[in-house]
């Protein structure tokens, strides 16, 4: 299968890094490899906000952004 490579800025931990991934994977699988809850963040690609069931295209730049709430 063919990989594409996605760069990657995790605020919480203040980190970038390159993952190589499967060409047909989607934000969702991106979180799960990285050990990420999708209801504790929001991801943008390149400064849009998109969904989990989104497909991740070679060369993306992916902001994973922790939410906080309050009360």
């Amino acid at each position: 299968m063919r990989k594409i490579n996605v760069g990657i800025f995790i605020d919480r931990e203040d980190k970038r890094e390159k993952i190589e991934l499967d060409s047909d994977s989607k934000i969702e699988d991106l979180l799960k490899i990285l050990s990420i809850n999708p209801v504790t963040v929001i991801v943008s690609r390149n400064n849009e906000l998109i969904l989990e069931d989104e497909k991740l295209n070679d060369n993306d730049n992916i902001k994973i952004l922790s939410v906080i709430s309050g009360g």
